[in-house]
């Protein structure tokens, strides 16, 4: 037992000092996660072993603690960073970002149960106190043991802080962007600071944007050029500019280039161009805010001070001008009392309301052709009726891309069930991500359904009266559209009446339903004050002119 002992406090030892190491060297995107990354000498390492040196054992005691809790709250930290790198390509902003750690947990209970929310939630909670409590000891520990060895301390403090002289003067890396004189905790707890000041001033210039409403008075958007119209605003899920552009997505190309021949032959115009999102990966409501609102929505808080206050979005336009206003949002599975307290829809469809008996595929509870379907049947066909405007919310192409529906006829989709032998012939999201290799394909096949379900829409359904306007809510996440990339998606007006293609002339738009390289690029919050402009009052002569509102910076 006597021999053990000194295995045991040596296994220890090492372990905190690998533990410091790591939390001092880590980086904080996974992109950058590689095993020679924490081959690097962190400064800050040298400091508190240099600091542990000279302290006596009431200070080193202090030292664990006052370094130790901020280190490991840091920790925390670069981990939450690790995560909204991983999905969304940016790092989580302690100010802004918080209410997102709510809507993840949302996501997990939709994708895969309680249990499995249950079970994130107290893995995450679990994760944090290893790490507030695990740091500071760990710390502790390895400063106990260079005061112990103090000969051999000052020894390896001299020779590694020669070695990071030496690195930081000639610049040397482990691999590109990787310093192996390292000083990451100190820049990244600047940059924690720096974020937080950030997010105060967001808050303070987001108060002031959204002060400023254009279109509050009711006179001052008529709309008279939509007149009688159906206008279906359609989000297709993570749509985003890697669906049209580049070697992988030929097959979404194809088929937009052959979806906008059809529409021509039938008399269709379309018109397409690119705007730029807020958020990137998921979180797609902050798009919908942005579109909706013409304010730039970017983070959880802005969109719940949004929807706590009266700005005008489309759908409160489109009521005051006459329209029986509706969202659609066939996967949500619960209430949203903000669709008629905020966005003022007459009803809100949620994945209750129609009447569906099939199988769920992934994180849509139906697929997107039934859910249009659904809508046709019970809000467009038949009786009598004011005009429509809609908020439509497609979710087949949301991940994980797997299962995946397949069109069915039109004229057989019933209650469902018919897409119980689909599911049972889909490959299951298990299989697919356990090849990860083959992730981007699977999306590509999703934008493909869900683009085909709302041409097929369109041809099956379409008249004079509808105007569809079709877009992407975001990129989808860093798997597919790699890290670093813009916030870029694909929009298309499509109408049958000329006078709406007319209205919207100056747009400089392209034709056709797949813009190129050279499109049109505008921020999300200029669509709202564009279209409400464009559409309002008499319609503009012929050799009329928009201008076209620059790129987000």
């Amino acid at each position: 037992m006597r021999a053990r002992r000194p295995v045991v406090h040596v296994a220890a030892d090492v372990l905190a000092l690998v533990a410091v190491w790591v939390v001092l060297v880590a980086p904080d995107s996974p992109n950058r996660l590689t095993p020679l990354a924490l081959l690097r000498i962190p400064v800050e390492g040298l400091a508190l072993a240099a600091l542990a040196l000279v302290l006596p054992r009431r200070g080193r005691r202090a030292m664990a603690v006052l370094v130790g809790v901020p280190l490991g709250l840091l920790t925390v930290l670069k981990v939450l960073d690790v995560g909204f790198f991983g999905v969304l390509d940016r790092p989580f902003n302690p100010v802004t970002d918080q209410g997102h750690l709510r809507s993840a947990v949302d996501f997990v209970r939709e994708s895969a149960g309680s249990a499995a929310a249950i079970g994130s939630v107290a893995g995450a909670g679990l994760l944090a106190l290893v790490l507030v409590v695990g740091v500071p000891l760990s710390v502790s520990r390895v400063a106990g043991v260079v005061a112990r060895h103090r000969r051999w301390g000052v020894r390896s403090v001299t020779s590694l802080a020669v070695v990071w002289t030496v690195c930081a003067v000639l610049g040397l890396s482990v691999v590109p962007g990787e310093p192996i004189a390292a000083a990451d905790a100190g820049r990244f707890a600047t940059g924690q600071v720096s974020a937080t000041a950030a997010g105060l001033r967001a808050e303070r210039s987001f108060d002031s944007a959204v002060a400023v409403d254009r279109f509050r008075a009711p006179d001052t958007a008529d709309l008279a050029g939509l007149r009688g119209k159906d206008v279906l605003l359609a989000f297709v899920e993570s749509y985003g500019r890697v669906a049209v552009q580049g070697a992988s997505s030929r097959p979404v190309q194809a088929l937009l280039d052959a979806a906008s021949q059809r529409l021509r032959a039938s008399g269709y115009s379309t018109e397409s161009a690119f705007l730029t999102s807020p958020t990137f990966g998921g979180v797609s409501w902050l798009a919908h805010a942005t579109l909706q609102s013409g304010v730039w929505v970017d983070n959880q808080w802005s969109y719940d001070q949004l929807l706590s206050g009266d700005r005008t979005t489309l759908s409160r336009a489109f009521g005051r001008a006459g329209w029986r206003t509706l969202a659609v949002l066939p996967s949500d599975r619960g209430t949203w009392p903000q669709g008629e307290a905020f966005y003022r829809f007459d009803k809100v469809y949620d994945s209750s309301r129609f009447g569906y008996a099939g199988p769920g595929f992934g994180f849509s509870s139906m697929p997107d052709q039934y859910a249009l379907s659904a809508f046709q049947q019970v809000e467009l066909a038949g009786r009598p009726r004011p005009p429509v405007m809609a908020e439509i919310d497609l979710a087949s192409s949301h991940g994980p891309w797997a299962p995946l529906p397949r069109m069915l006829n039109w004229d057989r989709l019933g209650d469902g069930s018919a897409f119980d032998a689909v599911h049972r012939q889909a490959q299951s999201a298990e299989t697919l991500w356990s090849h990860r290799e083959d992730v981007p394909a699977a999306y590509m096949r999703s934008i493909e359904y869900s683009l085909t379900a709302l041409v097929t829409f369109v041809e099956r359904y379409g008249s004079d009266n509808l105007v569809l306007v079709l877009l992407g809510d975001h990129q989808p996440a860093t798997i597919v559209s790699g890290f670093g990339g813009n916030h870029d998606v694909p929009v298309t007006v499509i109408a049958r009446d000329p006078r709406v293609a007319q209205r919207i002339s100056g747009w400089g738009w392209e034709d056709g339903m797949r813009p190129d390289s050279a499109a049109p690029v505008w921020r999300m919050d200029a669509f709202r004050d564009r279209f409400l402009e464009a559409f309002s009052g008499p319609a503009p002569s012929s050799s009329a002119t928009v201008p076209v509102p620059p790129r987000q910076p």
